[in-house]
């Protein structure tokens, strides 16, 4: 990747290349020293090669596909909300990207769990499908 690229088309990029299921080609838009962070679990991933070896063992009901909900990017910053699922789980994560030279330095990634509506709001919403 250039590097001249918007943190925007590396992100693009980046989802681009998570959808073809060969994680390790992912690494082609990751900093070597990439660092991963999900606060939920308290976990850190060190490294280009330990992110796409996670991706790769991830346990899997079938081959994974990634849809871009949303992408809001600015300088070296991009966010994306991203619905993901390998045919058996799912998931809509928030990812937090930093990007240096072409390369992804930085993502901290919060995966949120569906919950059911308050009963005391009922009244105030409808529901989304």
């Amino acid at each position: 990747m250039s590097e001249s690229l918007s943190a925007e088309a590396v992100v693009r990029e980046f989802w681009r290349l998570m959808c073809t299921n060969d994680f390790h080609a992912v690494k082609a838009v990751l900093a070597p020293e990439l660092v991963v962070e999900w606060p939920q679990s308290q976990e850190r991933i060190c490294g280009s090669e330990n992110f796409a070896r996670m991706n790769a063992e991830y346990p899997t009901g079938g081959r994974w596909q990634f849809s871009i909900n949303r992408l809001v990017a600015n300088g070296e910053e991009a966010v994306t909300q991203v619905s993901l699922s390998d045919g058996t789980q799912s998931a809509e994560p928030i990812s937090f990207f930093t990007v240096r030279a072409g390369k992804v330095v930085r993502l901290v990634e919060y995966w949120p769990e569906p919950f059911a509506p308050a009963e005391n709001r009922r009244h105030l919403v409808e529901r989304m499908s």
